[in-house]
């Protein structure tokens, strides 16, 4: 009798400590590989200083999202194969050595391959965060409050990338910025070592057994060839863009193969058993348009960030530091205004709020490229700093009204709403650090700035055309407009 009151009280002590230890720990894996998106950005002039990764510097952040967001599918659908566990576990490990291999970096070559085996990492571990606090939760409540946690501790990573990367750059300089993550790594794998959340689950049959082979996961359940092919296709697309300007042929010869791979990709999801997105065609016209302004905004957004913080730092002589404090204007609108904008999606619809966002947004663009007309003189500060707090604001609209949009065009497929969605934003995102590294030149170039704000003009002009689909009528029946 005493000996089964124990067991009952080491079951209790180990819920408890589940029930805060492995959201904790979860959460906390997710805050670092947001955080890694963001952090970087203010250590590039230091690591160029030092690594003198000239025209490549671009890569530094590249390397980290296209694999990120090639992999975020496939990743997924290997998790629910085999356990989410056992990719978070997996992710997390591979990220913290990835993270010692980037601080100890010698050249620029080294520190990008860390990046894309960080950025490998990353997909294997993120898709199995939300879904092991979702398994971990005892009641729908639960699960919901542990989902809100979760978006807000995404959202917090953002404004924080900035100030965290200043603080560590001016303080211990750029390979600290690898290293914050390594004590992190190692906290969050005691976490999740200590539930057995997200594990799979036996099969109850030993004929069900045999029909599920342990070799299936190399076979039809995951969409291997599309998964290479989406990895190539950005690949290819990225070098072109960021090699292209000083490298003719192999420019030439990327976009070829970023063709092929396209054509052959759009083959095989055509004729694959199990697509990596499998979407009903009354929901193809709202996702399509959902993800294509998600990719958008991710492309302005984060290509602005990557020649910003160079603008501030390489043109200007600001400090880490201070270049971190003058982002967060930017940075802080994007957790703060999820709730609001959350209530307004539900009155007026995700496209007319998304649509509003995107123009918000438009304001935020035209005022950082007036404040930094004047070329290489001083920076209009006033007028910076209120444009990048409206920018933010556009932002911070936008991102839970087109989220929603793509979670409403599938709602029986959330998963593959989310997929296709994140997929999407970290594709734009990648193509725009490219794209805005490329054209914008280097710092030390003549009329970087002038560069910049021309950028900043493009930037409105996207976003304004991407504002022309979220008020148009969406003809797919079963869909409202709103």
């Amino acid at each position: 009798m005493r000996h089964n009151g124990d067991e009952v009280t080491t079951q209790r002590s180990d819920s408890t400590r589940t029930t805060w230890l492995l959201p904790l720990g979860l959460c906390a894996g997710y805050f670092l590989v947001l955080l890694d998106v963001t952090v970087v950005n203010v250590a590039l002039p230091r690591l160029d200083t030092d690594l003198h990764a000239g025209a490549g510097l671009a890569w530094v952040v590249d390397a980290y999202t296209v694999p990120l967001a090639a992999l975020l599918l496939a990743a997924g659908a290997v998790g629910d194969r085999i356990g989410h566990r056992r990719m978070v576990l997996t992710g997390f490990a591979g990220f913290g050595v990835a993270s010692i291999v980037c601080a100890l970096s010698p050249t620029s070559g080294v520190l990008i391959a860390g990046r894309a085996l960080q950025g490998t990492a990353a997909a294997l571990m993120l898709p199995g965060t939300l879904a092991m606090l979702s398994q971990a939760a005892p009641s729908e409540k639960a699960r919901a409050s542990a989902i809100g946690r979760w978006a807000a501790v995404g959202g917090a990573a953002l404004p924080a990338g900035p100030v965290f990367g200043g603080l560590l750059v001016q303080a211990a300089g750029w390979r600290a910025v690898f290293w914050l993550g390594v004590p992190v790594i190692i906290a969050v794998l005691a976490a999740v070592l200590t539930s057995t959340t997200g594990s799979p689950r036996p099969a109850r049959h030993p004929s069900e057994r045999s029909s599920s082979p342990p070799n299936r996961i190399l076979g039809r359940t995951v969409d291997w060839p599309g998964a290479i092919l989406l990895t190539v296709l950005l690949g290819c697309a990225v070098t072109a863009i960021i090699q292209g300007p000083s490298n003719t042929a192999l420019g030439g010869a990327m976009v070829a193969t970023a063709a092929c791979a396209g054509s052959a990709l759009w083959l095989v999801e055509r004729r694959a058993p199990q697509p990596l997105l499998r979407v009903p065609t009354v929901a193809r016209q709202p996702l399509v348009r959902a993800c294509g302004v998600a990719a958008v905004m991710n492309l302005c957004a984060q290509g602005a960030l990557f020649v910003l913080t160079q603008v501030f730092q390489a043109v200007h002589g600001l400090s880490p530091l201070v270049a971190g404090m003058v982002m967060l204007p930017a940075m802080v609108p994007l957790p703060l205004l999820g709730t609001t904008s959350g209530r307004r999606t539900n009155k007026v619809g995700p496209w007319r709020t998304s649509a509003l966002g995107l123009l918000i947004a438009v304001v935020g663009f035209g005022g950082l490229a007036l404040s930094l007309r004047a070329g290489n003189g001083p920076v209009d500060y006033p007028i910076l700093l209120c444009s990048l707090a409206v920018w933010g604001c556009g932002i911070g609209v936008l991102t839970p009204g087109i989220v929603t949009a793509a979670m409403r065009a599938v709602p029986d497929s959330p998963g593959t709403a989310s997929g296709a969605s994140n997929t999407s934003r970290q594709a734009g995102g990648a193509i725009g650090v490219a794209l805005f590294g490329a054209i914008a030149g280097t710092p030390t170039g003549a009329g970087f700035a002038d560069h910049v704000s021309a950028l900043m003009w493009g930037g409105a002009a996207a976003f304004l055309l991407a504002a022309v689909p979220c008020v148009l009528p969406i003809r797919s029946p079963g869909h409202d407009q709103g």
